[in-house]
């Protein structure tokens, strides 16, 4: 398809690369900086890396968002071609990213820039919305509009297996990371306006964990649009995602199920056995 609508994203939004190259979706990389060096989000870095270097040095990486002139660079590529640009940011409250971006878009004719208010594939989720809408023939000014509207109905969560690499990042603190760790609890954690929130606390084994909170997100199919779900992950066991995959096919079997693993920046702060089952609900999250 020879879009003239281009859609693009912050790399945060957690897609594919099959999905990236079926909608032609075009990222911009977060920057991710690990001992001395900055590397390119999931260009020049992946998340296996991370892990292997923080298991031999017990460091974790710090993330940025890419800058003012990095983001019109990007949008110029487009609209040096007359083409207007959509692109979906990581939520303003989590990176300056959106931020960056909205700036460099006001220096530049047909760049919208849409606060996903979210991250990973719940911002993917909009990208993909948007791009349904323009299959149907709808206008720019319209998809932002739609989709704007559509951010507080996105569901996006995730199960943790300990709580390390948030506390290493300074994302809790050592008494919850010490009592969580040592009572078996996973946490249930929740976007909801902008903002990463426990919901739910479980208990037991990461397997039994993940039956429990998959059963627990499907419990209301009725309240989901039913087109898409995504499966994010961190980097979990094969025999975790088969069982995953299965239960949201048992609950859902006219759903497309997108199994996509997170990248490099969401990868830093939740460690590697981490999952979310992530859709748009009918409904805004209460």
């Amino acid at each position: 398809m020879d879009l003239q609508i281009v859609f693009t994203c912050d790399s945060t939004a957690d897609l594919s690369p099959e999905l990236y190259e079926r909608y032609q979706i075009s990222r911009v990389p977060l920057k991710v900086i690990l001992g001395g060096r900055t590397y390119q989000d999931s260009i020049d870095i992946a998340p296996d890396e991370i892990y292997a270097y923080h298991d031999k040095t017990g460091e974790l990486p710090h993330t940025a968002a890419a800058n003012i002139e990095e983001y019109m660079t990007f949008f110029r590529q487009f609209t040096s071609q007359n083409k207007t640009v959509i692109h979906f940011s990581i939520g303003s409250q989590l990176s300056s990213s959106y931020n960056n971006a909205r700036l460099a878009a006001a220096e530049l004719e047909n760049v919208y820039v849409v606060d996903s208010n979210n991250l990973s594939t719940g911002t993917g989720l909009l990208v993909l919305a948007a791009h349904d809408r323009y299959e149907k023939g709808m206008p720019a000014e319209q998809i932002v509009a739609e989709v704007n509207a559509l951010v507080p109905y996105v569901d996006a969560s995730f199960v943790l297996d300990s709580l390390d690499y948030l506390y290493k990042g300074g994302r809790c603190s050592a008494l919850a990371a010490f009592g969580a760790n040592l009572l078996k609890i996973k946490p249930l954690i929740q976007v909801k306006d902008g903002v990463l929130g426990v919901a739910k606390k479980y208990r037991g084994k990461f397997m039994d964990v993940a039956r429990m909170y998959v059963e627990d997100k499907l419990a209301n199919p009725e309240d989901m649009e039913l087109n898409r779900i995504f499966i994010t992950h961190a980097g979990c066991d094969e025999d975790l995602l088969k069982e995953v995959k299965k239960i949201v096919q048992s609950k859902l079997p006219n759903t497309e199920i997108l199994l996509t693993r997170a990248g490099c920046t969401v990868s830093s702060h939740c460690g590697k056995n981490c999952f979310g089952v992530l859709f748009i609900r009918k409904s805004p999250l209460a």
